[in-house]
């Protein structure tokens, strides 16, 4: 049920997220949705939150350090950039100029996304770019050899050696 929560407690303390598993934390899988990480944080916030605890002296400190474990998990994997630093291994809750890195993390990752979402070009569109790249002409695709007139790279055509 809250196996979650308990998984953080092999830090042995004050060593914080950087020695357990943000998902294992939360108590959620890897490919969890934005829906599924918000409701298990909401759910573990709410019992290991201090005022809960304040009457017991003795358990308010493991209580106000697993809630701060599960607010620093949450902050990491409810932000795509930093989730995406965090799950390629590049996240350190410790560095405070991650965020330069978490934007441009972000923004990479739009670009990727912009990428596998461009129409994949034509048997016919491929063929019609190799023979503009051997004749030499530019002229008659539009903007990169491409009908649409997406940009794309062209390679130049390969010079010819004279002969001598």
């Amino acid at each position: 049920m809250d196996a979650g929560a308990g998984s953080g407690n092999a830090s042995g303390g004050g060593g914080g997220a950087s020695t357990c598993c943000y998902y294992a934390l939360l108590g959620i899988r890897k490919n969890a949705s934005a829906t599924d990480i918000r409701t298990a944080y909401r759910k573990l916030a709410m019992r290991w939150h201090p005022d809960r605890w304040a009457s017991n002296p003795g358990a308010a400190g493991e209580a106000n350090r697993r809630f701060q474990r599960i607010q620093e998990a949450y902050s990491v994997l409810s932000d795509k950039g930093k989730k995406a630093m965090y799950d390629a291994g590049l996240f350190d809750p410790l560095d405070d100029d991650d965020q330069d890195f978490s934007d441009f993390m972000q923004e990479m990752l739009v670009m990727m996304d912009n990428v596998k979402n461009e129409k994949p070009d034509t048997l016919e569109d491929l063929q019609k770019m190799l023979q503009d790249i051997v004749n030499g002409d530019e002229g008659s695709r539009g903007v990169g050899g491409r009908v649409d007139g997406a940009r794309r790279a062209r390679v130049a055509p390969y010079p010819q050696q004279q002969r001598r």
